[in-house]
Order: structure tokens, then sequence, then C-alpha cells
């Protein structure tokens, strides 16, 4: 088939070498012109994804009619808070091709998840979205990996055939598209308080109690947003959450990890040139559990760690503080 991949950062860059591996023919597009010579020149991108070589079944553009022009699927890999405006660059271009969502988080300013963005804009599309315990680093370099598709009717199978040759990424199907989608946004945010544990010193025991606690958090609100409480505890959920929090290829665990140092978080981001979703989705998880009454005191702190001048350290001793509860109390009755 011929697939369009928007977003040549290292996620986008890893999927379309899988693609291609796979028989595929694959257009890589990128907003940057210049890294596009780069890796057109190079046949690896150097900026997000070294040391991992482009098969020839993969080009690279920035023109966005070349990059879409006869694609019979489009996977789109870029930060949830750009989507918008480049999506509103290819609708002119994109006919009735599916797209598989590889982003996560929430948009700022409507606290839509990438899926609603997508159709916002380019209307009755199908969408699907992909996630998982996945690093590009090690996709790109044929690590075994596992993901998840979530699509409704059989998206998700169609999907999962075009990775049917791959021998390094096996990718089950799911037709929860909620809880696939709000595992991805709201594991990041537990994983800014698993870095933020690291950052502080502490050990195994709290970083796995954390780890535990969120994920009843992202699923007592995935459930009352209408998601299946099995997705949490699959490879979107539970799967990715490990992942993120314990890699050292996760940004957000990063972040949080120098949050708990004392650092200040303006100061984190302004040295990283890869976006820490995490950091924006906070924002709009706490409104959202505000929407829906659900209680998330780990999500909460987060929130007040990094945008209301709160130390790390007390908002642990807040959280052991808090009143005594049965452990799957509201979400299982």
């Amino acid at each position: 088939m011929r697939i369009c991949v928007i977003g040549a950062g290292g996620w986008g860059t890893a999927l379309a070498v899988v693609l291609a591996k796979c028989g595929h023919r694959v257009v890589l597009w990128g907003h940057d012109p210049a890294n596009v010579e780069e890796i057109k020149k190079d046949k690896e991108n150097k900026k997000y994804l070294p040391g991992v070589q482009l098969p020839d079944g993969v080009g690279v553009t920035a023109d966005m009619e070349e990059s879409v022009d006869g694609a019979e699927f489009v996977f789109l890999v870029v930060p949830v808070q750009y989507m918008r405006g480049v999506l509103e660059g290819f609708k002119a271009y994109h006919r009735d091709a599916p797209v598989v969502c590889c982003s996560k988080g929430l948009e700022r300013e409507t606290l839509l998840f990438p899926s609603g963005v997508i159709k916002e804009i380019l209307g009755g599309v199908e969408v699907s979205v992909l996630s998982g315990p996945s690093h590009a680093e090690e996709v790109g370099r044929g690590v075994p990996t596992a993901v998840v598709v979530g699509g409704e009717g059989d998206l998700s199978r169609r999907v999962q055939e075009l990775f049917a040759e791959s021998v390094t990424l096996r990718v089950y199907r799911s037709e929860d598209v909620v809880g696939v989608e709000l595992c991805a946004a709201l594991k990041n945010v537990v994983a800014l308080a698993a870095g933020m544990c690291d950052g502080l010193g502490f050990g195994d025991n709290t970083k796995s109690a954390l780890l535990a606690r969120g994920l009843v958090e992202m699923a007592r609100l995935g459930v009352k947003m209408g998601a299946r409480l099995p997705t949490f505890f699959g490879l979107a959920g539970v799967g990715d959450l490990m992942t993120t929090s314990f890699s050292r290829y996760g940004r957000n665990r990063r972040v949080g990890e120098e949050i708990g140092r004392g650092r200040k978080l303006e100061d984190v981001l302004s040295g990283m040139h890869q976006v820490a979703e995490g950091v924006w989705t906070v924002v709009g998880a706490v409104e959202l559990a505000r929407r829906f009454g659900v209680e998330m005191p780990i999500t909460q702190k987060v929130y007040e760690v990094l945008y209301g001048g709160k130390r790390p350290s007390d908002a642990v001793l807040e959280l052991m503080r808090r009143p005594l509860k049965a452990e799957w109390e509201g979400l299982l009755g």
C-alpha cells in the first residue's frame, strides 16, 4: 500500500521504517525543509532518530500535497498542541484515506483527544488510534515491541494487517477507542509524578505504589468517560505506563525527575527539543476530573507542583496523609 506518515520526529520516522520493511511504499512528511533535506541526504533522521537507516521504500518530503497524494492510509504523528494547524494545511489535499493517530495527549484549548481534533477538521474520515509501550529508539532498531490499535468496525483489523509482515512490531486490536486514547494521554501525567519520585531519591516501594494508584486514577476517569476497564490493564494502559515511567527514553519521566531535583519547569523545558506532552495534558486532566466528578489526587498534585508552586516533597506528604480508603473505592464501588 501507499502510506503517508505526517510527522518526521522520532516516532513518525520509526513507524515509516517498520511500514517500509513490511513492503509498503511510505512517504514521510516533515515540517522543516532543512531537516527533510538532511534526512534525504543521509538516509537517516540524525536529529530525532540517530543510528537508524531509512529503507529504500521511504521517501521524504516537506510538500504536503506530494506526501498525501494517492495515500491509502495516513499515519498522523505530530504533537497534539500542533495537530490542528498541521491538519488545516493538509485538509485541502486529503481525500478519504483512513487516519491512524499516533499522538498522545489533550488539546489545551478544547480538551479534545487527538481523534476529536481530526474529526473536527477532516469531517467523517475513519480514525483509529495506535498506542502502547513503544519508544521510537527501540522500534526503529527492531527491538521486539507490541502495541494496540483502537478503531471502530473493521478499521482496527485493517490497520493491524498493515504490520502483518513485521517480526519486530506486533499489533493487537481493540474497539475501545476512548480507552486507548485516554490511557495514552494520562499515562504521561503519572510518568511526571514517577520522575519526581526519582528526583527526590525515593525507592522502588514509592514508585511502584505511585504507578498502581495512578493507574486506578486513569481507570476511574476512563470508565466515567465510556472506556472499558480491561483496556487499562493492557498495552495502552499498564504497559505504556510502565515503559514511560521507568525508561531512560521517557521524556515525561525525565522532566519530572528534574522537577523533583528542584529545577523550575520553564528551565527544564527550555533545554528540550522534543515535547513532554504530560506537562500540557495535566491541565486538561484536572478539568476533566472536575467535570466528571472523579477523584484524581496524584494528577491534582502534579498540577499543583507544575503550576501552583508546590514543592514535590510537600505533595508526597499530602498524598500520604489523605483519608483512609478501600483500594478500589470510586472504581468498583
